[in-house]
C-alpha cells in the first residue's frame, strides 16, 4: 500500500550518541542547523516520534518562524504540521507539552493501549487515537497516516528505536545525519542506531553540508527488497525506471519503457529503455540485460525494476523479456504497470515469471508516471 515518504532526523556525537545521560538534554545542533530543522518541519505534512522521546525530552514539535508557518497558511495548509506519537502501552501523560501546542496529533497504539490512553484522557477534539491491533504495526500506520490523513511527507525525529524500527523494516526513504564535534563514552546514553536485522550495501550519500561546526549528511538505502513486501529503495529504482522510459524515442507501435537490474546489495549492475542506441525494436529489459555479464554470480539475488509488466509474447525478436529475465536466473521483479492489450491481447507477463517462481511486485502508485510517456497510444 502507499506510505508516506519517510525522512529520518538526528544529531549524534562523534561516538553515535544521541545524548548523555544528564538531566538536561544535550544540544548536539548548532544555531543554524536548529533553524535548518525549523525548516524541514515546515515542509512536511507530520511529524513523528516515539513515546521515549514524549516523555524524556517533553518536546513541543512546533514550527519556530513565523515566516514559514504563514507560507504553510498561505498555501492553504495547516499552520502546524500533524504531530504524531507511537507508544503500545498508551501510557503517556496527559500534561506534556506535546498535546498543549501546535495543531492536530494523533496517537497510533495497540488496542490495549487505546483504552488506556482514553482513561488517561488524551482524546480530546485536537488528538486522535487510533488502535492498530495487538502489537504496533510500521506498515499498517504507515498506510493510515497517507490514506486517512493525507500525510505524503513525515518528518521521524526519533528516538533511537522507532530509527532502527523504520531502517530495519525498510521503511525509511532518507536519513539526515547532523554529527557534532563532541563526545559522549556513557555506555548508558542513548545511541541513534540499535541492533538489528539490517538491509544490505551502502546507502547512497545524497548530501554533505557544513553548518557551522556540525556536518548534515544526506543519505538513500539502495539495497532491493527480498520478498512480496516493497522496501523504499524499491521505490526509488522504480523511480529511476520510470524516468528512463521518459527518454525512449516516441513510437506509434511500442511502448515506452524504462529499466534498471539491480544487485541484492544495492548496486545498479545496468539500466536501458525502449529503442535504446537507434534499435527501433529493442525493449528496456532487452537493453538493459544486454549490459550485464551473465556469468555474474549477482544476477541470482538482483532485482529488475521496469515502468512495465516484462512482456511474455513479441513479433520483433525471438525471446520476450520475461523469458530473458529468467534465462538471466533473475527472481524479483518489481513493475508499476500491468501491460494493456493495446498490442498483445491477454498479455501476462507476470504470470510467465509468476508461475517460473519469481517473485513480481507491482507498485501501483508509480502507475501514473510510467503511463505518462504513453499517453499517444490507443487505450
Amino acid at each position: 500500500m502507499p506510505h508516506p515518504y519517510v525522512l529520518l532526523s538526528a544529531a549524534v556525537s562523534l561516538d553515535g550518541y544521541l545524548d548523555d545521560t544528564g538531566p538536561e538534554r544535550l544540544l548536539l545542533s548548532s544555531p543554524a542547523d536548529f533553524d535548518r530543522v525549523d525548516e524541514v518541519r515546515a515542509s512536511v505534512d507530520a511529524i513523528l516520534i516515539g513515546a521515549g522521546t514524549v516523555r524524556a525530552d517533553n518536546p513541543r514539535l512546533l514550527v519556530n518562524s513565523p515566516e514559514r508557518r504563514a507560507a504553510r497558511t498561505a498555501a492553504g495548509r495547516p499552520e502546524y504540521p500533524l504531530k504524531v506519537t507511537v507508544s503500545g502501552s498508551g501510557d503517556l501523560d496527559p500534561a506534556a507539552r506535546f498535546w498543549h501546542t501546535g495543531g492536530e496529533k494523533v496517537l497510533y497504539t495497540t488496542d490495549k493501549g487505546a483504552e488506556r490512553a482514553r482513561a488517561l484522557g488524551l482524546a480530546t477534539d485536537a488528538t486522535d487515537i487510533v488502535p492498530l491491533g495487538g502489537d504496533l504495526d510500521w506498515r499498517r500506520l504507515l498506510t493510515h497516516l497517507h490514506d486517512v490523513r493525507g500525510v505524503r511527507r513525515l518528518m521521524v525525529e526519533g528516538g533511537g528505536l522507532i530509527h532502527t524500527q523504520l531502517l530495519t523494516q525498510g521503511l525509511a526513504d532518507e536519513l539526515q545525519l547532523v554529527l557534532a564535534p563532541l563526545f559522549v563514552g556513557d555506555p548508558e546514553a542513548p545511541r541513534l542506531f540499535g541492533p538489528g536485522g539490517y538491509q544490505s550495501g551502502r546507502l547512497r550519500l545524497l548530501e554533505t553540508r557544513r553548518i557551522e561546526d556540525v556536518v548534515l549528511m544526506r543519505y538513500e538505502p539502495t539495497a532491493p527488497g527480498t520478498g512480496p513486501l516493497s522496501v523504499a529503495a524499491d521505490h526509488h529504482w522504480l523511480a529511476l525506471a520510470c524516468e528512463l522510459a521518459a527518454q525512449c524515442p516516441p513510437s506509434d507501435t511500442a511502448f515506452s519503457v524504462g529499466a534498471v537490474v539491480v544487485a541484492a546489495d544495492g548496486t545498479e549492475l545496468a539500466r536501458g529503455h525502449s529503442r535504446e542506441g537507434g534499435d527501433p525494436v529493442a525493449h528496456a529489459e532487452e537493453a538493459a540485460l544486454a549490459k550485464t555479464d551473465p556469468t555474474d554470480p549477482r544476477l541470482a539475488g538482483a532485482t529488475v525494476y521496469s515502468s512495465l509488466e516484462p512482456c511474455a509474447r513479441r513479433a520483433s525478436r525471438p525471446a520476450p523479456c520475461a523469458r530473458l529475465i529468467l534465462d538471466a536466473g533473475v527472481r524479483r521483479v518489481v513493475t508499476a504497470w500491468r501491460e494493456p492489450d493495446t498490442f498483445v491481447a491477454g498479455a501476462d507477463g507476470s504470470g510467465v515469471l509468476a508461475a517460473a517462481g519469481v517473485e513480481v511486485v507491482v507498485l501501483p502508485e508509480h502507475e501514473e508516471r510510467a503511463k505518462a510517456p504513453n499517453r499517444h497510444l490507443p487505450h
